[in-house]
C-alpha cells in the first residue's frame, strides 16, 4: 500500500478507537452510568466528580490516547515529514476521524462528549508540527484548571490558544503555514471553532458566573437515578449534550 492508502484506511480505524466510550465503561464498572448521574456526560470531568480525582486522571489518559495512537500509526506511514498538503490532510483525516469517534459514538447512539483530551492527543501526535503548539495549550489547559478549577473555562482557552501557538512556532521555526502546511492551520482553527461550539452552553454559564468547579459530588448523588447537578437543567445540546461540566 502506498502511504496515502495506508491514511485513508486508518480513518475508519480511527472513528471507531474514538468512538470507544472509556469513562461510559470506567463509571459501568465502578456501578454507576455516568449518563443518568452527575452532570450525564461520558467524558473525564463528570468520571472525576462521580468517583474521584484518579479516575478523572484515567479517563482523561484513556481519552487522550484514541487521539495519539491513530496519529502516530499515520505519522509512521508518511515517515513523520509529510510531502505536501495532500499527505498533512490524510494525516489530520485520520486525526478528525478519532475525535468525530468520541464526539458521535455508535456505541452510544452517535452521542459522546466534547472531545477536548482526544483532540489533545491528536494533536500531540502530529510531531512536531503541533505538538510542541499543543504543549503550549496543555499547559494552558493546566495554569486555568489549576487557578479556577473550572474545566470548561480551561479546555476552551487551550483550544483557542492552539492557532496562535501554531503560528508563533511556524514564524520561529520556518514552516508554511500559508504553503504545504495549510492544513495543519486550518485544522487547529476548526477544532478551536467545534470545541467551542461544543462548550456553547458551557460558554452561556461562565457569562453568568454559574458555571461548576471541579470537586468530587457524594456517591449517593452520583448513583441517583437520572439526578443532575445543581444548574444540570436538562440543557442538550444537539447531541443530547447534559447541561453540567463540559466533557473532556
Amino acid at each position: 500500500m502506498t502511504p496515502a492508502q495506508t491514511l485513508l484506511a486508518l480513518v475508519p480505524v480511527a472513528y471507531f478507537v474514538g468512538a470507544i466510550p472509556f469513562g461510559f465503561l470506567v463509571g459501568k464498572a465502578k456501578g454507576i452510568d455516568v449518563r443518568t448521574a452527575g452532570s450525564g456526560n461520558i467524558g473525564a470531568t463528570n468520571v472525576g466528580r462521580l468517583l474521584g480525582g484518579r479516575f478523572f486522571a484515567l479517563v482523561f489518559a484513556l481519552d487522550l490516547l484514541k487521539g495519539l495512537l491513530p496519529m502516530l500509526a499515520a505519522g509512521a506511514a508518511v515517515g513523520f515529514a509529510a510531502a505536501d498538503a495532500g499527505a498533512y490532510g490524510l494525516w489530520l483525516l485520520v486525526g478528525f476521524s478519532a475525535v468525530a469517534g468520541h464526539m458521535f459514538s455508535p456505541f452510544l447512539g452517535f452521542r459522546g462528549g466534547k472531545g477536548v483530551a482526544t483532540s489533545a492527543g491528536v494533536v500531540l501526535g502530529l510531531f512536531p508540527y503541533l505538538t510542541l503548539p499543543g504543549l503550549v495549550a496543555l499547559g494552558v489547559w493546566g495554569a486555568l484548571f489549576a487557578r479556577t478549577k473550572i474545566v470548561s473555562l480551561a479546555s476552551i482557552a487551550a483550544a483557542v490558544v492552539l492557532p496562535v501557538a501554531y503560528l508563533a512556532f511556524a514564524v520561529a521555526l520556518g514552516w508554511q503555514p500559508l504553503g504545504p502546511q495549510w492544513p495543519v492551520l486550518a485544522f487547529t482553527l476548526l477544532m478551536a471553532g467545534l470545541i467551542a461550539f461544543r462548550h456553547r452552553s458551557n460558554i452561556a454559564r461562565l457569562r453568568a458566573g454559574t458555571e461548576h468547579r471541579f470537586g468530587r459530588v457524594k456517591p449517593a448523588t452520583a448513583a441517583g437515578n437520572g439526578d443532575r447537578l445543581p444548574g444540570a437543567n436538562g440543557d442538550r445540546g444537539g447531541n443530547g449534550d447534559a447541561g453540567g461540566h463540559g466533557r473532556v
